[in-house]
Protein backbone atom coordinates (compact mmCIF):
# COMPACT_ATOMS: atom_id res chain seq x y z
CA UNK A 1 0.00 0.00 0.00
CA UNK A 2 1.24 3.50 -0.78
CA UNK A 3 2.61 5.49 2.14
CA UNK A 4 0.16 8.37 1.78
CA UNK A 5 -2.90 6.17 1.33
CA UNK A 6 -1.92 4.18 4.40
CA UNK A 7 -1.34 7.33 6.45
CA UNK A 8 -4.71 8.84 5.53
CA UNK A 9 -6.43 5.59 6.47
CA UNK A 10 -4.72 5.62 9.86
CA UNK A 11 -5.54 9.30 10.42
CA UNK A 12 -9.22 8.59 9.78
CA UNK A 13 -9.07 5.94 12.50
CA UNK A 14 -7.51 8.44 14.90
CA UNK A 15 -4.16 6.70 14.97
CA UNK A 16 -0.97 8.73 15.34
CA UNK A 17 2.43 7.97 13.79
CA UNK A 18 6.04 8.38 14.93
CA UNK A 19 8.89 9.26 12.57
CA UNK A 20 12.61 9.33 13.28
CA UNK A 21 14.50 11.93 11.28
CA UNK A 22 17.87 10.66 10.06
CA UNK A 23 20.35 13.34 9.05
CA UNK A 24 23.06 11.22 7.40
CA UNK A 25 25.73 13.71 8.43
CA UNK A 26 24.94 12.92 12.07
CA UNK A 27 25.30 9.12 11.85
CA UNK A 28 27.98 6.55 11.22
CA UNK A 29 27.30 3.05 9.96
CA UNK A 30 27.56 1.55 13.48
CA UNK A 31 25.26 4.17 15.02
CA UNK A 32 22.75 3.76 12.19
CA UNK A 33 22.74 -0.01 12.66
CA UNK A 34 22.00 0.52 16.35
CA UNK A 35 19.18 2.94 15.52
CA UNK A 36 17.61 0.47 13.11
CA UNK A 37 17.73 -2.27 15.74
CA UNK A 38 16.12 -0.03 18.38
CA UNK A 39 13.52 1.32 15.95
CA UNK A 40 12.32 -2.16 14.99
CA UNK A 41 11.49 -2.88 18.62
CA UNK A 42 9.94 0.46 19.55
CA UNK A 43 7.99 0.73 17.13
CA UNK A 44 8.91 3.46 14.66
CA UNK A 45 6.48 4.04 11.78
CA UNK A 46 8.70 6.00 9.37
CA UNK A 47 12.27 7.03 8.81
CA UNK A 48 12.46 10.56 7.41
CA UNK A 49 15.81 10.88 5.66
CA UNK A 50 17.62 14.13 4.85
CA UNK A 51 19.11 17.33 6.18
CA UNK A 52 19.42 21.03 5.45
CA UNK A 53 23.05 20.65 4.43
CA UNK A 54 24.70 17.31 3.62
CA UNK A 55 28.49 17.27 3.59
CA UNK A 56 28.99 13.53 3.10
CA UNK A 57 27.62 11.44 0.24
CA UNK A 58 26.20 8.52 2.20
CA UNK A 59 22.64 8.36 0.91
CA UNK A 60 23.00 5.14 -1.11
CA UNK A 61 24.87 3.33 1.62
CA UNK A 62 22.60 4.41 4.47
CA UNK A 63 19.28 3.88 2.67
CA UNK A 64 20.52 0.52 1.43
CA UNK A 65 21.35 -0.49 5.00
CA UNK A 66 17.91 0.53 6.24
CA UNK A 67 16.07 -1.26 3.43
CA UNK A 68 18.11 -4.44 3.94
CA UNK A 69 17.33 -4.62 7.64
CA UNK A 70 13.79 -3.37 8.17
CA UNK A 71 10.43 -2.83 6.49
CA UNK A 72 10.03 0.64 8.04
CA UNK A 73 9.33 3.02 5.12
CA UNK A 74 12.08 5.47 4.21
CA UNK A 75 10.67 8.87 3.24
CA UNK A 76 13.03 11.46 1.81
CA UNK A 77 12.90 14.80 3.62
CA UNK A 78 15.14 16.74 1.25
CA UNK A 79 16.98 19.91 2.15
CA UNK A 80 17.78 20.56 -1.51
CA UNK A 81 17.27 19.10 -4.97
CA UNK A 82 20.38 16.94 -4.75
CA UNK A 83 18.84 14.80 -2.02
CA UNK A 84 16.93 12.39 -4.25
CA UNK A 85 17.47 8.67 -3.98
CA UNK A 86 15.47 6.17 -6.00
CA UNK A 87 15.92 3.46 -3.35
CA UNK A 88 13.68 5.23 -0.83
CA UNK A 89 9.96 4.52 -0.59
CA UNK A 90 8.78 8.07 -1.10
CA UNK A 91 9.62 11.74 -0.92
CA UNK A 92 8.03 14.72 0.77
CA UNK A 93 7.97 17.13 -2.17
CA UNK A 94 8.38 20.18 0.03
CA UNK A 95 7.21 23.67 -0.87
CA UNK A 96 8.28 26.24 1.73
CA UNK A 97 4.95 28.02 1.72
CA UNK A 98 5.66 30.02 4.88
CA UNK A 99 8.53 31.82 3.12
CA UNK A 100 8.76 34.12 0.16
CA UNK A 101 11.79 32.60 -1.53
CA UNK A 102 10.55 31.64 -5.02
CA UNK A 103 13.27 29.04 -5.45
CA UNK A 104 11.83 27.03 -2.55
CA UNK A 105 8.23 27.64 -3.52
CA UNK A 106 8.59 26.37 -7.10
CA UNK A 107 12.04 27.02 -8.60
CA UNK A 108 13.88 23.94 -7.32
CA UNK A 109 10.78 21.83 -7.99
CA UNK A 110 10.96 22.58 -11.71
CA UNK A 111 14.55 21.33 -11.77
CA UNK A 112 13.71 18.24 -9.75
CA UNK A 113 10.44 17.20 -11.42
CA UNK A 114 11.86 15.28 -14.42
CA UNK A 115 14.23 13.34 -12.17
CA UNK A 116 11.40 12.38 -9.84
CA UNK A 117 9.22 11.39 -12.79
CA UNK A 118 11.94 8.95 -13.89
CA UNK A 119 12.00 7.22 -10.49
CA UNK A 120 9.46 4.97 -8.84
CA UNK A 121 9.33 7.14 -5.73
CA UNK A 122 5.96 7.98 -4.27
CA UNK A 123 5.86 11.78 -4.48
CA UNK A 124 3.85 13.45 -1.70
CA UNK A 125 3.24 17.21 -2.17
CA UNK A 126 3.87 18.80 1.22
CA UNK A 127 3.31 22.35 2.41
CA UNK A 128 6.25 23.16 4.67
CA UNK A 129 5.88 25.84 7.35
CA UNK A 130 8.92 26.98 9.29
CA UNK A 131 7.97 28.10 12.81
CA UNK A 132 10.17 30.15 15.14
CA UNK A 133 11.76 27.72 17.58
CA UNK A 134 13.65 30.29 19.61
CA UNK A 135 16.90 30.27 17.65
CA UNK A 136 18.24 30.82 14.15
CA UNK A 137 17.79 27.43 12.51
CA UNK A 138 19.84 25.97 9.68
CA UNK A 139 16.66 25.85 7.60
CA UNK A 140 16.03 29.57 8.06
CA UNK A 141 19.62 30.44 7.17
CA UNK A 142 19.90 28.15 4.15
CA UNK A 143 16.46 29.04 2.78
CA UNK A 144 16.84 32.78 3.40
CA UNK A 145 13.36 32.96 4.89
CA UNK A 146 11.87 34.22 8.13
CA UNK A 147 10.00 31.71 10.30
CA UNK A 148 6.41 32.33 11.35
CA UNK A 149 6.43 33.85 14.87
CA UNK A 150 5.44 31.27 17.49
CA UNK A 151 2.64 33.48 18.81
CA UNK A 152 1.09 34.08 15.37
CA UNK A 153 -1.14 31.03 15.03
CA UNK A 154 -3.42 32.87 12.63
CA UNK A 155 -0.60 33.20 10.08
CA UNK A 156 0.13 29.48 10.32
CA UNK A 157 -3.56 28.66 9.92
CA UNK A 158 -4.00 30.81 6.82
CA UNK A 159 -0.76 29.53 5.30
CA UNK A 160 -1.67 25.89 5.93
CA UNK A 161 -5.16 26.45 4.53
CA UNK A 162 -3.68 28.04 1.41
CA UNK A 163 -1.43 25.01 1.03
CA UNK A 164 -4.38 22.66 1.23
CA UNK A 165 -6.38 24.67 -1.28
CA UNK A 166 -3.39 24.64 -3.63
CA UNK A 167 -3.46 20.85 -3.55
CA UNK A 168 -0.86 19.95 -0.92
CA UNK A 169 -1.48 16.53 0.61
CA UNK A 170 0.36 17.15 3.89
CA UNK A 171 1.18 20.13 6.09
CA UNK A 172 4.49 20.05 7.94
CA UNK A 173 4.94 22.40 10.92
CA UNK A 174 8.64 22.52 11.76
CA UNK A 175 10.45 24.50 14.44
CA UNK A 176 13.73 23.50 12.79
CA UNK A 177 16.63 21.31 13.74
CA UNK A 178 17.89 21.99 17.26
CA UNK A 179 14.99 24.31 18.13
CA UNK A 180 14.92 25.53 21.71
CA UNK A 181 11.12 25.32 21.71
CA UNK A 182 8.81 23.04 19.73
CA UNK A 183 5.85 24.24 17.69
CA UNK A 184 3.32 25.68 20.18
CA UNK A 185 0.43 23.37 20.98
CA UNK A 186 -2.04 26.20 20.38
CA UNK A 187 -0.72 26.58 16.84
CA UNK A 188 -0.97 22.84 16.15
CA UNK A 189 -4.52 22.82 17.50
CA UNK A 190 -5.62 25.77 15.38
CA UNK A 191 -4.04 24.48 12.17
CA UNK A 192 -5.62 21.06 12.63
CA UNK A 193 -9.00 22.68 13.25
CA UNK A 194 -9.04 24.46 9.90
CA UNK A 195 -7.56 21.94 7.48
CA UNK A 196 -8.57 18.45 6.38
CA UNK A 197 -5.21 16.93 5.47
CA UNK A 198 -2.68 15.23 7.78
CA UNK A 199 -0.42 17.41 9.91
CA UNK A 200 3.23 16.56 10.59
CA UNK A 201 4.98 18.27 13.50
CA UNK A 202 8.71 18.33 14.23
CA UNK A 203 11.55 20.38 15.64
CA UNK A 204 12.49 20.80 19.29
CA UNK A 205 10.58 17.73 20.51
CA UNK A 206 12.71 15.93 23.11
CA UNK A 207 10.44 14.31 25.70
CA UNK A 208 7.50 11.88 25.84
CA UNK A 209 5.36 14.68 27.30
CA UNK A 210 6.07 16.86 24.27
CA UNK A 211 5.20 13.96 21.95
CA UNK A 212 1.90 13.40 23.76
CA UNK A 213 1.13 17.11 23.75
CA UNK A 214 1.65 17.36 20.00
CA UNK A 215 -0.55 14.31 19.37
CA UNK A 216 -3.32 15.51 21.66
CA UNK A 217 -3.24 18.90 19.95
CA UNK A 218 -3.76 17.41 16.49
CA UNK A 219 -0.43 16.24 15.09
CA UNK A 220 -0.91 13.12 12.99
CA UNK A 221 2.82 12.41 12.64
CA UNK A 222 5.40 13.50 15.21
CA UNK A 223 9.02 13.71 14.07
CA UNK A 224 12.06 13.58 16.35
CA UNK A 225 15.66 13.94 15.19
CA UNK A 226 18.17 15.78 17.37
CA UNK A 227 17.10 14.25 20.67
CA UNK A 228 17.60 10.76 19.25
CA UNK A 229 20.95 11.71 17.73
CA UNK A 230 22.08 12.60 21.25
CA UNK A 231 20.55 9.54 22.91
CA UNK A 232 19.25 6.60 20.86
CA UNK A 233 17.86 4.99 24.02
CA UNK A 234 15.06 7.61 23.97
CA UNK A 235 13.42 5.99 20.94
CA UNK A 236 11.22 3.43 22.80
CA UNK A 237 9.74 5.91 25.27
CA UNK A 238 9.19 8.58 22.63
CA UNK A 239 7.50 6.06 20.33
CA UNK A 240 5.40 4.71 23.19
CA UNK A 241 4.14 8.23 23.94
CA UNK A 242 2.44 8.27 20.53
CA UNK A 243 0.04 5.58 21.60
CA UNK A 244 -0.86 6.83 25.09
Amino acid sequence: MEVYTSLVREVRKGRKKFAVLIDPDKYTLPSLKKLISVAKRSPVDYFFFGGSLLTRDQQDQFIGLIKANTDIPVILFPGNHFQINRNADGILFLSLISGRNPELLIGKHVITAPYLKATRLEVIPTGYLLIDGGNKSTVAYMSNTDPIPAEKSEIAVCTALAGELLGMKLIYLDAGSGAKKPVPLTMIRQVKKFINIPVIVGGGICTPAQVRGACQSGADVVVVGNAIERDISLVPELAAAIYH
